[in-house]
């Protein structure tokens, strides 16, 4: 069981006085990584701006594949999944690789509840380098309900329009 330590300083006597307060609740992460993963492949349709055929964006909902999804076309890529179903989302989970060139990376991920206007849930920056950074793997924790539809726009190459987007697994919980 943790517990949370509580600190007050008595002014008058000079001395700190500790109360240890056991917690009782769970912690969310804990909670939401019990909640097992939404199965992608049946309950949604996926939107995709391009797609390289030799890397489809199935092998990026696949725990044990090899390779990635990649785009078929430089510059910014969106991926959007569509429910069947509107789905409560605790938990998103991405994990990218680039072990071949260097550079800056930006996402963004978007949210659309049910009878609610596209709501941008986070936005981040990164740099991959051959000889450094690989991998970069983000795990976001949401209270979302009703959610219809998650996007996901991959600016791969910030200041290079060259740059392919990858991605290497999304899941969602």
């Amino acid at each position: 069981m943790q517990s949370r330590l509580l600190v007050t300083f008595c002014q008058e006597k000079r001395t700190m006085r500790k109360t240890i307060v056991p917690v009782t609740a769970e912690i969310p992460e804990i909670r939401a990584e019990r909640r097992p993963w939404l199965d992608l492949e049946y309950i949604a349709h996926v939107e995709l701006s391009s797609e390289d055929p030799e890397y489809p964006f199935e092998n990026a909902l696949k725990d044990t594949s090899l390779k990635s999804w990649k785009a078929a076309t430089s510059g910014v890529q969106h991926i959007k999944l569509s429910f069947d179903k509107p789905q409560a989302v605790k938990r998103i989970h991405l994990q990218f690789l680039e072990s071949s060139l260097e550079r800056s990376q930006e996402i963004a991920l978007y949210a659309w509840a049910e009878d609610q206007p596209r709501k941008e849930l986070v936005r981040q920056q990164w740099a991959f380098s051959p000889n450094g950074s690989t991998s970069e793997t983000e795990d976001y924790y949401f209270d979302l309900r009703r959610v219809r539809s998650i996007e996901l726009r991959i600016d791969p190459g910030r200041h290079d329009q060259t740059a392919i987007a990858t991605l290497q697994s999304i899941r969602i919980g």
